[in-house]
């Protein structure tokens, strides 16, 4: 059965990093204005930076705000691939650096140990989430949930408790950190942001029950909003 998209199309990638941008700040703006602050969580790799940036440009206050990832790379934040670092370069900057940012990362040689320390940082995030953006890789993995990941199942439990795991699989180039389904879902808006044909021609095999499994399908299924999908060429 296809899933239930709010499809939003646009031009170019300039174009709908401004329109996201100005979604994402005004669902952070009412979380400001009915609880007090904000939280939302952001994905890391290379399509979201024209994004990145236009969010810390707008204006809201900044300081009541708490930022976090959806998945991280388990390298140390000078590294290129480094997602809290793609962070730093184009979000966390002028006014949006008062920002509280909630690593997924620590100085450890492996995820595993360091999961206690970052699952209770995250354990202490005020859900829900006021928007949470996510991207999608050809594999139709999200965050950092991989077909074939060590623990994709558990990740993938709807109904758990867990906020987030360690991840391994053959689909990604290092161990990773990421959020659960549950807690990825535990949002009051959920977007998805995709850039070209060959990640849309998938997401529309995905979208309509490509009979392959792809966690970003059973994301999407157990969001309690619509999600809103975010496309240009």
């Amino acid at each position: 059965m296809p899933i239930a998209i709010d499809e939003r199309i646009f031009a170019d990638a300039d174009a709908l990093a401004v329109a996201l941008a100005r979604e994402v700040a005004n669902d952070l703006r009412a979380g400001i204005a009915t609880r007090g602050g904000a939280i939302v969580a952001l994905s890391g790799g290379t399509t979201p930076r024209r994004f990145l940036e236009c969010l810390s440009r707008e204006a809201l206050d900044w300081t009541r705000t708490t930022v976090t990832l959806a998945d991280e790379r388990w390298v140390p934040p000078q590294d290129p691939r480094s997602n809290e670092r793609l962070l730093r370069e184009t979000l966390l900057r002028g006014a949006a650096a008062a920002a509280r940012f909630v690593p997924l990362y620590a100085d450890a040689v492996t995820p595993e140990q360091a999961y206690a320390a970052i699952a209770a940082n995250v354990a202490k995030l005020p859900l829900p989430f006021d928007a949470v953006v996510l991207g999608m890789g050809t594999d139709g993995h999200c965050a950092s949930l991989f077909p074939g990941g060590d623990h994709l199942d558990a990740a993938l439990q709807p109904h758990s408790s867990i906020r987030v795991m360690t991840m391994r699989a053959a689909g990604a180039d290092e161990p990773r950190m990421t959020l659960t389904l549950a807690a990825l879902v535990d949002t009051h808006a959920l977007y998805l942001q995709i850039e070209g044909t060959t990640k849309r021609d998938v997401f529309v095999r995905i979208q309509g029950g490509d009979v392959t499994p792809a966690p970003i399908r059973t994301v999407l299924q157990h969001s309690p909003v619509t999600p809103v999908s975010f496309w240009c060429p």
